[in-house]
C-alpha cells in the first residue's frame, strides 16, 4: 500500500490484487483512512461520544482524577488521554479536576488523525500531541484516560468450521467485499473454553488493544498514577460477531464502503486486564458505565447544574439518562482501571464516592 491512508478504492484494488485480508488488517487500514479525513463526531458527524452527550461525564472524571491524585499525596503527574475525539473529555475533566487545587504537570494526547488534533487545540492549547504510547515522558506519574479508543482497534475474527477453527478473512468477490473462512488452522488462538461451540460461531480477538493495555501498565507500574479505559464490551471468553460499522448514526455494512464509515468492536475487558496483569498493576473489577457515574455523583452534579439552571433542568435530566440507564448506554458501556501498586485504589468500583 502506498504511504499514508489508503483511499477506499485503494483499499479495494488491493484487496482484488492480493491475497485476502484478515479482518483485523481490514479494519485497520479502512479506519487509519476514515479517521485521518474528517471529524466524525456529534450531529453532523456519524457518531456521538458519551463527553459530547453531556460536560457531566467530563466533570466526574475530572473529580475521579482529583479524588486519586489528592489521596496518593498531590505528587505532579501528566494527564494523557488516548483518542480524545475533539479534547471535550479532557477540557471538561481539566476544568473541574482545577476547582480541587489538582492541576497536571502536562497534557499528553495520543492521537494521529491531523483533523482531530486541530480540533484538540482550539480547546487544550497547551496539549502536547503523540503518535504512540511509546513517545509518552517518563518522568512523573501518568493518569491515563482512554474513553471509547479500545472498540476502534482491529480485531481478528475466527470461525468454527467443519475442520475446525479459521480465521476470517476479507476478499473481492463479484465486485464487492466479502468474508470467507481462511485455510489455515485457528485451533490454538481460540480460548479452550470456547472449543466445544457449534459450527459457525464466531470468536474475536485484539491482540493489538492488549498490547495497548499492557504498555501502558508497565509504564503505570514504573512512574505512577492509573488508566481509567471505559468503553463498550463484556467480560470475556465470549462468541459472536460484535463487528459493526456506523454511518450518519445509523448502522451500515462494514464491508460496502470501506474507509467512508467507522468500524468499531465490542471490548473484551477481560483480555485488557490480563495484558495489563503481567505489569504486576492493580486491577479494578468492571463495573457498568451506569454504577460508575452514580457512585462517583452523576445525580449530585444533576441537581446542582438543574438548580442553576432550570430551564434546562430537562434536558440535563436526558443527558443523564443516556449515560446512565441500563436501556441507554449505562449497562453496554464498561469501566476498568489499572492502577501503580503504590496508589490508593480509584473510586467508583467498590461502591465507595470520592
Amino acid at each position: 500500500m502506498p504511504d499514508g491512508p489508503p483511499t477506499p478504492d485503494q483499499l479495494i484494488k488491493d484487496i482484488a490484487a492480493a491475497r485476502p485480508l484478515t479482518v483485523a488488517d481490514y479494519m485497520a487500514a479502512a479506519n487509519a483512512h476514515y479517521y485521518a479525513t474528517r471529524d466524525p463526531l456529534g450531529a453532523a458527524g456519524d457518531f456521538t461520544t458519551a463527553p459530547e452527550i453531556s460536560q457531566m461525564f467530563g466533570e466526574l472524571i475530572g473529580i475521579w482524577i482529583a479524588d486519586l491524585w489528592s489521596r496518593a499525596g498531590r505528587p505532579a503527574f501528566r494527564y494523557v488521554e488516548l483518542g480524545p475525539g475533539r479534547g471535550t473529555l479532557a477540557a471538561d475533566a481539566l476544568r473541574a479536576a482545577k476547582r480541587f487545587g489538582c492541576t497536571p504537570r502536562g497534557v499528553h494526547l495520543v492521537e494521529t488523525s491531523p483533523t482531530l488534533r486541530a480540533a484538540q487545540v482550539a480547546r487544550l492549547p497547551e496539549a502536547v500531541h503523540h503518535d504512540e504510547i511509546d513517545a509518552l515522558p517518563d518522568d512523573a506519574p501518568l493518569i491515563i484516560v482512554a474513553n471509547e479508543f479500545f472498540d476502534a482497534l482491529p480485531i481478528h475474527q475466527y470461525v468454527r468450521a467443519a475442520g475446525g477453527w479459521r480465521e476470517r478473512m476479507v476478499e473481492r468477490r463479484d465486485g464487492r467485499l466479502a468474508v470467507i473462512a481462511g485455510d489455515v488452522s485457528a485451533d490454538d488462538v481460540v480460548a479452550p473454553a470456547l472449543n466445544g461451540r457449534p459450527e459457525g460461531t464466531i470468536v474475536e480477538t485484539a491482540p493489538v488493544a492488549a498490547a495497548i493495555a499492557q504498555r501502558c501498565a508497565f509504564r503505570i507500574a514504573r512512574l505512577g498514577g492509573a488508566m481509567l479505559a471505559i468503553d463498550y464490551g463484556y467480560s470475556g471468553p465470549a462468541a459472536g460477531d460484535t463487528l459493526q460499522a456506523v454511518k450518519a448514526h445509523r448502522f451500515a455494512d462494514p464491508f460496502a464502503d470501506p474507509g467512508e464509515v467507522d468500524l468499531t468492536a465490542h471490548v473484551d475487558f477481560t483480555a485488557l486486564a490480563d495484558g495489563a496483569q503481567p505489569a504486576g498493576v492493580a486491577i479494578s473489577d468492571v463495573a457498568t458505565q451506569g454504577d460508575w457515574l452514580r457512585r462517583l455523583g452523576i445525580d449530585a452534579r444533576l441537581a446542582s447544574l438543574s438548580a442553576a439552571a432550570p430551564d434546562r433542568a430537562e434536558e440535563l435530566k436526558r443527558q443523564r439518562d443516556r449515560l446512565v440507564e441500563a436501556d441507554a448506554m449505562g449497562n453496554l458501556f464498561k469501566a476498568i482501571t489499572f492502577s501503580a501498586p503504590a496508589w490508593p485504589a480509584p473510586a467508583g468500583f467498590s461502591g465507595d464516592t470520592p
